[in-house]
């Protein structure tokens, strides 16, 4: 006791430096500025370059880079809504559009130039202000997750050290814009489709984060590209295989990640099979577009988040060579899990409210509770990634594969005792 009264009272002493940890938001310069006194500084005259401001020059290369992302990324949604339509023609044995463009490649464009021309339609009864601020909302959070995602060593925005908080921050703000889109809208239907959303993206964020916190307790790092560079050893070092209890945190964080966007089984939010759409219900034209384009962006951000943190990353699948590894590799493995996501959509019903809420709370929940306990003691008993960890993980893996195989065929094929009519 007497010591902290001592360092109470020491003339140096910080209450930040000493209460609370140091947190970087970006080791090093940040790329901008060294964008600018590598790049640009060294191509103008030398008296310009002696009284150019780097802080202008940095916000100047931020904003056009931010432009271009904006620009860019928007697209994204656009590719991925062809191939929706694509992979669920084949799935029901059909074409699919390919009437505008060749194969119907410039279906989605031309959807896109309709909605821009469509009436922008606002409740005159509703909250003006929050029913225009909404899609915004939806929208920019979607999109400010990308900047934090790693996709290859040298495609970076921010190399935060606190990455994976940040994208966890900033995707809990859709839940307001979904709130804000009801709430303004002047409609009970919409209401009630927001608050039935709202209710669904909150409780799947729960166990969503408790399996991310077992990749953080094994890496011991917030950063993206921290626990990519984890996963350096090949396809055994990935942290989908590096305990049995990540293998099954990342099917969790799958289904939840579903859950968080509106997908089938999971979209009681925007059921397209019911009367009413939801809490966008009353939106048309180029806003309800935002919506659309936010959650095609967000099944490509959450598939990206994954692949980052169980499916190595930017890794390959073998140390020293390139194979599924770099940009290309990184997009292939995202888009791999974005296919998985449409095949369930056209495979599997939709769920009921009360089977969506029990499978979180009663399953998902207490299944991610056990699996940060058995990753700590995991660590303990190996505190060091080893070659015999890993091949008890995989071995372990497999048996319970069987194991559940064997106990699914079993109950699949039992049949239902005859009811009486």
């Amino acid at each position: 006791m007497s010591d902290f009264r001592a360092m109470l009272a020491s003339p140096h002493f910080n209450v930040s430096e000493s209460f609370f940890p140091n947190i970087n938001l970006q080791d090093g310069l940040n790329w901008a500025e060294e964008f600018i006194q590598n790049v640009v500084l060294p191509r103008l005259p030398e008296a310009v370059a002696s009284h150019f401001p780097v802080e202008l020059g940095t916000v100047l290369v931020m904003f056009a880079c931010a432009g271009i992302f904006v620009g860019v990324f928007p697209l994204l949604p656009l590719v991925l809504v062809l191939a929706e339509r694509k992979v669920s023609a084949r799935f029901q044995n059909r074409t699919g559009p390919m009437r505008v463009g060749p194969w119907g490649v410039l279906q989605t464009l031309a959807d896109g130039v309709k909605l821009l021309f469509k009436e922008d339609y606002i409740p005159p009864q509703g909250d003006r202000f929050l029913f225009l601020l909404a899609p915004y909302v939806i929208f920019a959070c979607s999109f400010a997750v990308f900047a934090a995602i790693p996709f290859s060593q040298s495609i970076l925005v921010s190399d935060f050290n606190i990455g994976i908080f940040y994208i966890m921050a900033i995707s809990s703000v859709i839940v307001m814009g979904v709130i804000m889109a009801g709430w303004s809208s002047n409609s009970k239907w919409s209401l009630l489709g927001s608050l039935r959303s709202a209710a669904q993206i909150v409780s799947y964020e729960i166990p969503l984060g408790l399996s991310i916190l077992t990749i953080v307790m094994l890496v011991e790092s917030l950063s993206m590209s921290e626990i990519v560079a984890s996963q350096s050893n090949g396809i055994f070092s990935w942290l989908i295989f590096r305990t049995p209890f990540t293998f099954i945190a990342f099917f969790i964080f799958f289904i939840s990640s579903i859950a968080e966007v509106n997908r089938t089984p999971f979209d009681l939010p925007e059921a397209e099979s019911e009367i009413v759409a939801g809490f966008h219900t009353e939106y048309s034209g180029m806003r309800f577009a935002l919506f659309f384009i936010a959650e095609y962006a967000n099944m490509f951000a959450v598939s990206a988040i994954a692949v980052t943190l169980f499916l190595g990353g930017w890794e390959g699948v073998l140390p020293g060579y390139d194979i599924l590894g770099g940009f290309p590799g990184f997009v292939i493995k995202s888009l791999g899990l974005v296919f998985l996501m449409m095949w369930l959509r056209w495979t599997l019903p939709r769920l009921r409210v009360d089977q969506l809420m029990n499978l979180c709370w009663k399953y998902f929940i207490p299944i991610a509770f056990f699996n940060i306990l058995g990753t700590g003691i995991w660590g303990l008993i190996f505190p060091e990634d080893t070659l015999i960890s890993t091949s008890i993980s995989c071995a372990i893996i497999y048996i319970g594969l069987i194991a559940a195989y064997k106990v699914a065929g079993r109950t699949l094929a039992q049949r239902p005792a005859p009811q009486p009519s």
